[in-house]
């Protein structure tokens, strides 16, 4: 099946309700990750183009009807954001397929159901939420209210760009901020349609602005320096999050991050391996393994070591690696050239570490129309050495690392000593031990016997250099309001 795009889209910047051009008539290109054909030429925001954004999110935070409209009018618009999601899910689901080189099974069944959800939860959540009550004996009664903030820098990573966008942009819109989103610069397709969703359901002008653009002196620098922006959430590279941080330091923006991760998934040796292997496959390689939570890092009891490898590589061998708008299609292409060699990268440093290789390593037999195409076979070494840079550093790709252990003190010792604490995956049939490792991991999300399971009532975010804050539920809503107390005088 040849999925050569013919079509050339012109994306461009939604501002205070409406499609714009680059001030500047400045553009970059889109390819498809597939086969390097151009799929996109989009405008990239000016500086001017980012302040008439940041100033239509002001003026319709201050003087629009979104801040002051009752709770359950705006929750019922956001509602409708998700059902016009879920209207155009095919037409979503094939751009993100096409931007981001995911199979497009995955995008229509998975993703673009899971964003529409996270509008409706957080319109949902928001309804149901109240305040405090602090009386003082019999003179004085306080009471809490939850306000908005203001305007809200959204910046979202390519690997899961239209789910994480709603991710951010429910929360930000239920408690009645507005928002300006800069969607990564390599997969803007679907961010980019989220101007004319909100228009459609009914969302005032001004409320919802989609920018394009780089980092450094681009879109990104100019939305966090900017003066109206209050408050920016974040998700992304630990290095970007950094120079955010400092941009936003001088005017005292709150900042919420979710970064970089290197997961632990240990495996004890009276782990269910029927279940085991399965759900560690995916964790390794969903999305080309190009997610902040994959179980990167495998650690095995050494006494089911090699029955371990064995399954585990036979279970890889059978992915199939090809064209995203095939049904059969387990894995796409990484999502671009540069990150393409940054992975590939690792090769090298896994030989010089004297890592053996199990499993893949090199570009897989694909047809002609394919072969322009960014493709990796999932890749498995074993590496005895646990601070190898490969079971260091956040390769994010198709590539995991087999680390062998004797103690439960050991693989403790192993899954803290690094630099990241996104989360973790544990394996065993023991209660007390899922207890024990599950409290001493310093990472945000423990899963016990799964994988990627998510109440969105409960916290997400990061240990260390993995991440500032929470989202998810209250977090979510406390990140986006202001706590204001009020004390009323009963005498």
């Amino acid at each position: 099946m040849n999925t050569i795009q013919k079509e050339v889209k012109e994306v461009k910047l939604f501002i205070n309700g409406e499609y714009v051009d680059s001030s500047n008539a400045s553009m970059f290109e889109v390819k498809n990750p597939a086969t390097q054909e151009i799929i996109a030429r989009v405008h990239e925001a000016s500086y001017e183009n980012v302040d008439a954004a940041c100033k239509a999110a002001r003026k319709a935070f201050e003087e629009g009807p979104w801040r002051t409209m009752s709770v359950s009018e705006r929750c019922s618009k956001i509602r409708r954001m998700a059902e016009i999601i879920i209207e155009r899910k095919e037409e979503l689901a094939s751009l993100e397929a096409l931007d981001v080189g995911k199979p497009y099974h995955v995008a229509l069944e998975t993703e673009i159901p899971r964003a529409a959800h996270n509008l409706t939860f957080f319109a949902d959540f928001m309804e149901k939420q109240g305040g405090e009550v602090y009386p003082m004996d019999e003179e004085f009664l306080n009471y809490t209210r939850y306000e908005p903030v203001g305007v809200a820098a959204l910046i979202t990573p390519w690997n899961l760009p239209f789910m994480l966008t709603t991710w951010k942009l429910g929360p930000c819109l239920a408690t009645g901020n507005t928002a300006v989103i800069k969607p990564a610069e390599i997969t803007p397709l679907t961010v980019s349609l989220l101007g004319e969703i909100a228009k459609e359901a009914g969302i005032p002008d001004g409320v919802v602005n989609v920018v394009h653009g780089f980092g450094v002196d681009s879109a990104g620098e100019y939305m966090t320096t900017h003066s109206d922006v209050d408050l920016i959430s974040f998700t992304g590279e630990t290095t970007t999050g950094k120079a955010i941080m400092k941009n936003g330091a001088d005017s005292l923006k709150r900042v919420s991050f979710e970064l970089g991760g290197k997961a632990a998934n240990i495996i004890f040796e009276d782990a269910n391996l029927d279940k085991a292997i399965p759900v560690s496959i995916r964790a390794a390689f969903m999305n080309s393994g190009q997610v902040c939570l994959a179980g990167s890092r495998i650690l095995v009891q050494r006494s089911i070591f090699d029955e371990f490898v064995s399954r585990f590589k036979q279970a890889a061998s059978e992915l199939v690696v090809g064209d995203p708008q095939n049904e059969t299609t387990n894995m796409g292409p990484l999502v671009s050239e540069e990150h393409y060699v940054k992975v590939t990268s690792y090769f090298d440093i896994a030989i010089e570490e004297d890592s053996k290789l199990v499993f893949g390593g090199k570009r897989p037999e694909l047809p002609d129309y394919l072969q322009d195409g960014y493709y990796l076979e999932p890749t498995i070494y074993i590496q005895e050495n646990p601070n190898a840079r490969i079971c260091q550093e956040e390769i994010f790709g198709p590539v995991v690392t087999l680390i062998p252990f004797d103690t439960e003190e050991e693989a403790l010792q192993i899954a803290n000593n690094v630099d990241y604490g996104l989360n973790g995956v544990v394996w065993t049939d023991n209660l007390q031990r899922a207890h024990r490792i599950s409290h001493n991991v310093r990472a945000g999300t423990i899963w016990v016997n799964c994988w990627f399971v998510r109440d969105l009532r409960a916290p997400f975010g990061g240990f260390k250099k993995s991440g500032i804050g929470r989202e998810g539920g209250h977090y979510s809503l406390e990140f986006f309001t202001e706590a204001k107390n009020i004390c009323i005088a009963l005498k």
